[in-house]
């Protein structure tokens, strides 16, 4: 069996972090899952009482996260794995969708991020080894319209993970960002801000977006168990992978991406070196 890991789960109580978690539980690992509330603590602990600990922390409250991430340390341990899965979907054509909404995705799906690993960093540096899985999307690779807000953070946390990966590697820490496809989470239900309509320009392309996503939620091929055995498995590795795409619509859309982006960079490559001196 491999060897026993102390994790650090951000957003617990639903989704792939919940996923993960039990998963993580089921091998034997000690889990610290971040949850919003002392209830979903209790609930949390509950899984296992003696390898789950629960903490409560929004990632947002920025002044907070130093000091949690350095009980954790004293009190449970040190953590082996830092998994950033807490973040949100906001759905809305960018037009109608109001600045302090992208602020919002933002500091949920990127600042929050980025300022646990800067509060977990300094431990796992120390003791020359650790590994970062930052929960991506395959949206931080392809994009559809009325989700360029989320797009744009997780293409932004995509390029955080892949800079960082190479500024730690040489400490013997790993940074892995994990883009999902469609999973069968509550990422459209629930867990999703909309912005409400308000230009029938956007009608024709946005609604049938809105309609085929609202259908396929809790119908989508992913299933959240299996991405958690993926996750764990990618932890496991001996050299875990820089960027782990899950599921095989993520797999079509981006090699998709890729080969388009291919296309068009060849097809203007004329003009690219036109500008060399």
């Amino acid at each position: 069996m491999a060897s026993i890991k102390t994790l650090l789960i951000t957003g617990v109580s639903s989704g792939f972090g919940r996923a993960l978690a039990q998963e993580a539980l089921a091998a034997g690992h000690r889990v610290v899952g971040t949850v919003r509330s002392h209830a979903s603590k209790n609930e949390f602990e509950a899984l296992a009482p003696d390898r789950a600990f629960g903490r409560v922390l929004d990632v947002t409250d920025f002044d907070a996260i130093d000091g949690v991430v350095a009980e954790v340390e004293a009190s449970v341990g040190p953590v082996d794995v830092l998994v950033n899965n807490a973040g949100y979907g906001h759905e809305g054509v960018m037009e109608e969708s109001p600045l302090a909404e992208m602020r919002r995705q933002f500091d949920v799906n990127v600042f929050g991020a980025v300022a646990v690993i800067k509060a977990v960093l300094p431990y796992m540096r120390k003791r020359r080894r650790g590994h970062i899985l930052n929960i991506t999307s395959m949206g931080g690779y392809i994009t559809m319209p009325g989700i360029a807000y989320y797009c744009g953070s997780k293409f932004a946390l995509e390029g955080i993970s892949e800079a960082l990966g190479k500024e730690v590697q040489p400490f013997g820490i790993a940074v892995t960002a994990v883009a999902p496809g469609s999973f069968r989470t509550d990422w459209a239900g629930r867990s999703m801000a909309r912005t409400p309509r308000s230009i029938p320009d956007y009608d024709a392309l946005f609604d049938p977006v809105r309609k085929a996503r609202e259908e396929k939620s809790g119908k989508q091929t992913g299933d959240p168990v299996k991405a958690a055995r993926a996750m764990l498995a990618a932890i496991s590795a001996e050299r875990p992978a820089a960027h782990l795409l899950l599921g095989s619509d993520a797999l079509g859309l981006v090699r998709a991406k890729l080969s388009a982006l291919s296309g068009e960079i060849a097809a203007w490559e004329s003009v690219t070196l036109s500008t060399d001196a």
